[in-house]
């Protein structure tokens, strides 16, 4: 074990982007490091990074005509129990589907046009209650540290696991006790020490204007929904986020859950899961998500394609999401009671070995 590997491990993580840990991942050599990459001829890679608008156009139409049909047959039968259907599967629409939206389009690589993906990427930030700019360079902070303890600011699941929170997560209640209040700070103009780490000073009074509004049109939800004496313009506007959330929930926690932290290969934090064609077009092929990291100028439509030509040199995909998450589960209940336990996937024996050298990897050797 090297001597960075033994005061990462000996010391607690500390989740906060300007506590102890993300100064010892900044003196290790930890932060902005040079990561791992399987290695693809360039002109392949130029082929795989050529941006079309023709597939985000009719991926976007498909999404907005479902959104607009089953929003149009929940309030048809609104008051009657057959609008459950439609409100169920709107749900799924607005606050699950707008995820991958929110995130491919933030990358700015779903359509060529620009002015294509800047639309659509502030109409799924509002869907997913997230601040357009805090969010984009959250985002890109967690590319360049993905996993590495006090720089990403997007860890779903810490160490030692908090299970009760992982659950609610898929009810959408975390998002109201977090995400809400966020806005309101922001559109006040307060901003956290941790979004000032990561928000360009120049970018931060976009932040709190891209917050008011937000709030602006939450606010003029509440006074038509006051205004009819009803729930419904609540239930197409804000609440989906409580309904509607545990799809991204159920794909996204397999990003990274139950990995390895503070390494600088894809292979050991990142997780691809063969996933069903519906689930696949909500979540707009981020199942690719080792692919996805390695490569994120990579559009999400060329993403299979990238998949088989590197996997190779990648760990078996877990075949299914039931597969990942029962491969998961006995990881989480060790970590409970020991925080630096993880897993490590096995790599074909066409693939380079794992690089590691921030982390021990022997101590996966217990996963098995």
């Amino acid at each position: 074990m090297t001597v960075a590997a033994a005061e990462l491990v000996k010391s607690k993580r500390d989740y906060s982007l300007v506590g102890e840990s993300s100064k010892r991942a900044i003196e290790t050599g930890l932060a902005s490091a040079e990561w791992y990459h399987t290695e693809v001829p360039r002109k392949v890679m130029k082929e795989l990074m050529q941006r079309s608008d023709g597939p985000a156009i009719r991926d976007t139409i498909i999404w907005i005509a479902a959104i607009l049909g089953s929003a149009a047959g929940a309030v048809l039968f609104w008051g009657t129990w057959w609008c459950v259907p439609f409100f169920l599967v709107y749900g799924v629409l607005y606050a699950s589907s707008s995820d991958s939206r929110w995130h491919e389009c933030g990358h700015g690589t779903a359509f060529k046009t620009q002015w294509m993906n800047d639309a659509v990427y502030q109409i799924a930030s509002f869907m997913q209650m997230r601040n357009p700019v805090t969010w984009r360079w959250s985002h890109a902070r967690h590319h360049t540290d993905t996993i590495i303890v006090g720089r990403d600011a997007e860890i779903a699941v810490m160490r030692p696991p908090d299970l009760l929170r992982a659950a609610l997560a898929f009810t959408g209640l975390l998002d109201f006790r977090f995400s809400l209040p966020i806005l309101v700070r922001n559109a006040f103009g307060y901003l956290s020490p941790d979004e000032k780490d990561f928000i360009p000073e120049s970018e931060q009074p976009k932040a709190v204007a891209a917050a008011r509004w937000h709030m602006a049109i939450y606010a003029a939800t509440i006074a038509l929904a006051l205004y009819m004496w009803s729930f419904l313009p609540l239930m197409l506007i804000g609440l989906p986020r409580l309904f509607g959330t545990w799809h991204m929930v159920l794909t996204g926690l397999l990003q990274h859950i139950g990995l390895a932290d503070n390494v600088t290969d894809h292979r050991l934090n990142t997780r691809t899961v063969y996933m069903n064609p519906i689930s696949r077009f909500i979540y707009w092929n981020m199942n690719y998500h080792v692919e996805h990291h390695m490569f994120p100028m990579v559009p999400y439509h060329a993403l299979p394609k990238l998949h088989e030509i590197i996997r190779h040199d990648l760990p078996a995909p877990s075949p299914s999401m039931w597969h990942a998450y029962k491969e998961v589960w006995p990881v989480l209940m060790k970590q409970l009671r020991y925080e630096d336990h993880f897993l490590k996937r096995d790599l074909p024996p066409t693939a380079k070995p794992y690089r590691g050298e921030f982390h021990d990897l022997t101590i996966a050797a217990a996963a098995e």
